[in-house]
């Protein structure tokens, strides 16, 4: 028998069972959290059914999308999860503690080996300390902080193998972004890797982080690392306990094996909109900027700070010019404090926020205006993810560089004191919520579903665009219900338009980034009777599913087809059988599945 990949040997001792790739498992967790955002919804999950905690001291609120509580919808949101706590006997981490996946690795909620689940989409972080970190919507939450367990299916692993040492300005952001530009935005897609290759041994905790963090955009289930002796110091520290580390097998299998080049690699950044359109520093240099942020999951460690003090240390940012920072935790902002760097970032004009996540949530520091050109250290640059401006994603050097000249530009550029010759940026390219579907009797969802076919023909359609992140604190489902594809330019419309029972069909990796349940929900208040995609986001796709919006996926594309927006459509969901009734043309499509079927039968995971 062959041996196991570090994430099948991880399921399988939180399952008892072997894991193999495609089979679907009960998987016992260490930890689950819910944050700000979700929490309220997986409050009223829990509270609706009546169900308990299957142990509360497994389980915890992070405050992280609003750490100052600034919001009114969050501030209620934020309250209703503190009563919640207080009667259950489960941990806050209250305002200005930090992002929750972060906390889980310096407090000890996480450890290599763990398995750890959030409603925060970048969860898979933990794959930096060879733990199982998965963001999941608030449906799977509730479910997991119900039965301490959740179904998931295992899937392939990929190894990616890092060739060569990189340039001597690359930073670990670098080596994320280059990893990115290979993989594209759906190249990992429904996968786990393994990352390996002489330097991943040189690699510290804080590095490891910043390339765990983009496995979410390279549509990956989780990029891991086998942890480090520093990674283990680090988290036996945090937790104490008498876990071991969890290796591959010398034999493990894999599904392929991904090889990057990154020998001699120069600071890299993206371009708006895109995170795996990367492209290197030089080629945009000069570019005028108006705002720089440093911070979020990817970059907001220690390390990050430091490297932006060093830069500041004797320099100003231009006159004209905005660096915001947000420490990634307390602890991380309080030894700022304590070695002096706050003051070395203040001196230098920066902007310094209370730890959080900042930019990626509206309303927090790091978002940008109409205009506004950004160079942000984030993971997202989907737009209006981060603002109505344009946003470029670089390691903290670049952005600090940036800052100072007003331009894009690379640390050694601020060294050497080169001038930089700033050049303007291109131009940047309501029903209630229904019961599911029910047969004849009225007694069980129909299994076979039929309206009106809505085409989106478009590819890597993000969370962001299904349900923007400024309407994150609403919880009611009708209220979402317009919001569907407000962020999608040419689909606004699809709210006045749709009818229930219609039928999405989309290109492939719908539903990437973000975890929220709310682009599952908005459809579903709207009626929508299934989804069809070659692909999907792997978060995207889970909370569809429990919350009992079938989603199939198909090969052929609707224009392959000739199907187009309002076509009548009749699709099978147990066979895969997709019927345009008007052409009287059949197109095959994966079937369901047994579990998810089983779970939309009943109506949804809870």
């Amino acid at each position: 028998m062959a041996g196991q990949t570090m994430l099948e040997k991880i399921l399988s001792a939180h399952t008892g069972k072997r894991a193999e790739p495609g089979a679907v498992l009960d998987v016992k967790l260490d930890t689950r959290v819910a944050r700000d955002f979700g929490g309220a919804n997986v409050v009223g999950h829990l509270e609706q059914r009546g169900l308990g905690l299957a142990d509360p001291g497994r389980t915890a609120f992070t405050f992280d999308c609003n750490p100052a509580g600034s919001d009114q919808k969050y501030a209620a949101n934020q309250q209703r999860c503190r009563l919640f706590a207080r009667r259950q006997g489960v941990r806050v981490f209250d305002l200005g503690s930090g992002i929750g996946t972060h906390l889980a690795i310096d407090q000890g909620l996480a450890w290599p080996g763990s398995t750890f689940v959030s409603t925060d989409s970048h969860a898979n972080i933990l794959g930096a300390i060879g733990a199982f970190g998965q963001g999941m919507g608030d449906i799977d939450i509730a479910a997991a902080f119900a039965h301490g367990k959740i179904w998931f299916e295992v899937p392939p692993t990929v190894q990616v193998l890092l060739r060569g040492q990189p340039g001597p300005a690359a930073t670990a952001k670098d080596i994320a972004l280059k990893i990115l530009s290979v993989t594209g935005a759906s190249g990992l897609l429904g996968c786990a890797a393994e990352v390996v290759g002489e330097i991943v041994d040189q690699l510290s905790l804080d590095a490891r982080l910043t390339i765990s963090s983009l496995g979410t955009e390279m549509g990956a289930i989780i990029l891991m690392f086998a942890p480090s002796p520093e990674v283990v110091a680090h988290c036996r520290a945090a937790a104490g306990g008498d876990w071991q580390p969890v290796l591959a097998d010398a034999d493990a299998r894999y599904a392929r094996t991904l090889e990057v080049d990154i020998a001699g690699l120069e600071p890299l950044i993206s371009r708006p909109g895109h995170p795996e359109d990367v492209v290197t520093v030089a080629e945009l240099r000069g570019t005028a900027v108006d705002s720089t942020f440093v911070g979020s999951c990817t970059n907001g460690r220690w390390e990050d700070l430091a490297a932006v003090a060093r830069l500041l240390e004797g320099r100003r940012i231009a006159n004209d010019m905005v660096l915001k920072v947000v420490p990634a935790t307390d602890a991380v902002w309080r030894r700022a404090l304590e070695a002096g760097l706050l003051r070395q970032l203040k001196q230098g004009g920066a902007l310094i926020a209370s730890a959080g996540c900042a930019g990626c949530a509206e309303g927090q520091i790091g978002q940008n205006g109409p205009g506004e050109v950004t160079v942000s250290t984030g993971n997202r640059n989907f737009a209006g993810k981060q603002g109505k401006g344009q946003v470029y994603l670089a390691s903290p050097e670049t952005a600090v560089a940036s800052a100072i000249m007003g331009a894009i530009a690379t640390a050694d550029d601020v060294r050497s004191g080169r001038q930089v010759a700033r050049q303007a940026a291109p131009a940047a390219a309501v029903a209630a919520k229904p019961k599911p579907a029910t047969d004849a009797t009225g007694s069980s969802p129909a299994t076979v579903v039929e309206g009106r076919l809505f085409v989106v023909p478009v590819d890597n359609v993000d969370t962001d665009m299904i349900f923007h992140n400024r309407h994150l604190a609403i919880t009611d489902p009708a209220q979402m219900a317009p919001h569907a594809f407000g962020n999608l330019e040419g689909y606004q419309h699809f709210p006045q338009w749709a009818q229930p029972g219609d039928v999405v069909w989309a290109g492939s990796n719908f539903g990437c980034g973000s975890s929220r349940q709310q682009a599952v929900d908005a459809l579903l208040a709207l009626g929508v009777g299934a989804l069809v995609a070659s692909s999907y986001g792997a978060i995207y796709w889970r909370n569809a599913v429990n919350g009992g919006l079938p989603a199939l996926t198909c090969a052929a594309l609707p224009a392959e087809v000739g199907a187009q927006t309002g076509d009548r459509v009749r699709i099978d969901l147990a066979t895969g059988r997709i019927e345009l009734i008007d052409k009287g043309q059949v197109i095959e499509a994966r079937p369901l599945g047994e579990v998810p079927l089983s779970i939309y039968k009943r109506g949804g995971l809870l």
